[in-house]
Formats: C-alpha cells, structure tokens, sequence
C-alpha cells in the first residue's frame, strides 16, 4: 500500500510532489531543505537550516510511522564544500549510531537562500 506524507510545504502542491512515500516497509523523505514550513521562513546559517531539515524529516518519518533510526541511506546536498565540516557535527548528533550509507554533494540549489538539502531513504526494522 503506497502512503503519501506531506508536510504542508506549498512546494509539495505546486512541484508536485510528497514530503515523503510510504511503499511496504520502505519510507522515502524528499529532498528537504532547511525552511520552517510553518512560517515560511528561512533560517541565515547552515546549522539553523540543518536542524530545521532534520526536524521536518523526524516528522514525516514519524508521521509515516518511522523514525530516524529506520534509515538506510541519506543524501547530503550542500552549496559549499565548506559547510561539511559545520554540519558533520549536527548530522552526527541524529545519525552518529545509526550510520546510515550517506553521500554530500556540492552543488547550487533552487533558491540562493538554500545551504543544504537532505533526503532520507528508511527501512522499517523488524
């Protein structure tokens, strides 16, 4: 049974798309950024940004009936490569003993606001 999660992004609508999907056991979060959706704000540093994605994610996958422990692999999208090392310590925090396969990538994202995006692949634990 395929479940669909949002988390009341007006992106979801417009784009298309779900916060998350729930297939079987699998749960697979979108591409998060670091807004606040209930205000539609912005935080300026990529450690706000960084646990405000990590916040929205833990919702969806709660929402779904997972938890950050169920994932598998994340991807790590950031707009410098400088940011690693200031977010490694905020990753570590939710992930450090779930060690997830992982990936960063350096790259542009959508909006020039945007340090960091974060997908999450989970696997219900039986």
């Amino acid at each position: 049974m395929r479940r669909l999660i949002s988390s009341g992004s007006p992106f979801e609508r417009t784009a298309g798309y779900s916060r998350a999907v729930v297939q079987g056991d699998w749960c697979f979060v979108s591409g998060t950024t670091g807004y606040d959706y209930a205000t539609m704000t912005m935080p300026e540093t990529v450690e706000a940004q960084t646990r405000n994605c990590l916040s929205t994610i833990r919702g969806a996958l709660e929402e779904a009936g997972f938890s950050l422990a169920d994932a598998v692999r994340c991807h790590y999208y950031v707009t410098d490569a400088a940011f690693a090392d200031i977010v490694f310590p905020i990753l570590g925090e939710a992930f450090g003993e779930i060690r997830p396969a992982a990936t960063m990538i350096v790259c542009d994202l959508i909006r020039p606001e945007m340090l960091i995006e974060i997908e999450v692949t989970a696997l219900r634990q039986r």
